[in-house]
């Protein structure tokens, strides 16, 4: 693989947009993390957010980097990549993410930077560029998240209702106020477990590029790691106010039980994903969790017309970050 030749200037300056992106991922996706125990009354918006910076944070000491390899190593072809293209591929997501921000929107922020990296990639080399191995694990997973998410919610909801069929909901509703503090602290360890290494993959791949870091390499320089998990827990600290009510209370009116149900089976599939390698979303999973959860209680619980805006906000999230990716791929090769 040749050496890219990049300037120490431009290689600084792409870093930054890459933890930029980051901040703003946690910034976007907080709401996951936090809708259910705010939405519930389990906690302060403030403590929420606190709480789950904190655990986006300690998931460094926890999780692996298997998802970092698949987004660094099995996504495009390492011989594209160059400043030009994680250019494009950030300013891509970026843009989708600010939109979609905007309108209150929950979007996948992962998707929106594998999307980022195809349009750029495919805006320079052609579609030869893309590796179907990494892409078509993804793409799977858009489908596989949200209904693990949505069974494991159901399962979970049904469990505890059985367990508590003889207890008051008084005495339900005390203690599942304390265990959700539990489920939204596992939930927010997957939450920066899972995304920190997408950025942290995009890096990587930069490194490799430009010569900075052998490709033999296992993993990522260490203040790489970190500087991404600090960059994620940041921007969760500061949360995406507009998206909690659309997650915490529009798709379906949650309890605390509720909402432990719902935490407790994304918070498995996260984990779960970030064990496998797999760059899953989490808007994806809690989303399919709190429908699962609402599902089973009765049909109507959830409001189907909601759930089906967000699932269109998925299907257009990779192809529109990829068509900005494009553009901006052609601004950078002017102005860079």
């Amino acid at each position: 693989m040749q050496t890219l030749q990049i300037s120490i200037y431009a290689l600084s300056v792409l870093i930054f947009l890459a933890l930029v992106f980051d901040f703003m991922n946690g910034f976007h996706d907080a709401a996951n993390a936090i809708a259910t125990v705010v939405s519930t009354g389990v906690l302060k918006p403030q403590t929420a957010v606190a709480m789950a910076a904190f655990f986006n944070f300690v998931a460094i000491f926890v999780v692996g980097l298997k998802v970092a390899t698949t987004i660094g190593k099995g996504t495009i072809d390492p011989h594209v990549v160059d400043h030009y293209v994680i250019f494009g591929a950030l300013v891509g997501a970026i843009v989708w993410n600010l939109i979609t921000w905007y309108y209150g929107i929950p979007s996948s922020s992962s998707h929106a930077l594998i999307g980022g990296l195809v349009g750029a990639a495919v805006a320079k080399a052609g579609t030869g560029a893309l590796i179907s191995g990494g892409l078509i694990k993804t793409v799977v997973f858009i489908v596989i998240a949200p209904m693990l998410g949505f069974v494991l919610g159901s399962i979970m909801m049904l469990l505890v209702s059985w367990i508590f069929v003889r207890s008051t909901p008084r005495k339900v509703d005390t203690w599942f106020r304390r265990l959700q503090l539990a489920s939204a602290a596992a939930y927010s360890l997957g939450h920066g477990g899972n995304d920190a290494q997408k950025t942290m993959g995009i890096i990587w791949m930069l490194l490799i590029a430009s010569g900075h870091v052998a490709a033999s390499d296992a993993a990522p320089p260490i203040w790489v790691i970190v500087a991404c998990y600090g960059a994620i827990s940041f921007g969760t600290l500061f949360g995406g106010w507009r998206i909690v009510k659309t997650m915490g209370q529009k798709i379906t009116k949650l309890k605390p039980v509720g909402g432990f149900c719902a935490e407790t089976g994304g918070a498995i599939t996260l984990l779960a994903a970030s064990f496998w390698g797999v760059p899953v979303s989490t808007t994806h999973t809690i989303t399919g969790a709190i429908v699962g959860v609402g599902s089973s209680q009765k049909m109507s619980a959830v409001r189907w017309g909601v759930a089906g805006n967000i699932v269109w906000a998925w299907i257009f999230t990779i192809p529109a970050s990829a068509f900005v990716a494009a553009i901006a791929w052609w601004i950078g090769k002017h102005i860079m």
